[in-house]
């Protein structure tokens, strides 16, 4: 009975989820955002309050990885990976609390973090960072909003063969992965 709106920055791979979920009776929806951008985060907001009326579930899942030793890693590449992986849960949570879920005292944000934030993988020290940043993240905002009805927790998945992590160079970080 869910009413379902996804986000990518592909919209052709956002039409393809929604046809799937739509031959499957989910009211599904869909908007083309790159969420390392504060402002395509509030058209985001401002979309699905505009169509669902409310949100009562957000999935913060956007994600992005660099592989590289930390001793050649670049700047620009560090950046990217927080901007999307840490900032842009924040940015969310903070855009969707203010908009539904704290005015109707309910809600639930689920962060999707890595066992890679809890144990670290080779080459990947800007996404074990952001990952294990998530997870205080997620500790400080449930702490935080949980007496205005909003409940936050952290899934943290292990390998999953993503095109993500099938584009890491195994000898960088993929079997690291695992």
């Amino acid at each position: 009975g869910a009413r379902v709106l996804v986000c990518s920055r592909k919209a052709p791979e956002l039409e393809q989820a929604v046809a799937h979920l739509q031959d499957k009776g989910i009211d599904a929806r869909w908007v083309a955002a790159d969420m390392s951008q504060p402002e395509q985060i509030q058209h985001v907001v401002d979309e699905a309050m505009q169509r669902l009326g409310q949100i009562d579930i957000l999935v913060n899942n956007a994600g992005a990885t660099w592989g590289a030793p930390a001793e050649d890693y670049p700047l620009e590449a560090w950046d990217k990976v927080m901007n999307l992986n840490i900032r842009s849960i924040f940015l969310m949570s903070q855009a969707v609390g203010k908009a539904s879920m704290i005015p109707q005292r309910s809600g639930r944000i689920i962060n999707i973090a890595s066992v890679n934030g809890q144990k670290g993988a080779f080459g990947q020290a800007n996404y074990a960072a952001a990952k294990a940043g998530m997870h205080g993240f997620t500790k400080a905002l449930a702490l935080e909003v949980a007496r205005k009805g909003v409940t936050v927790n952290t899934i943290s998945p292990g390998y999953i063969g993503t095109q993500m992590v099938m584009a890491i160079p195994k000898e960088i970080g993929r079997a690291s992965c695992r």
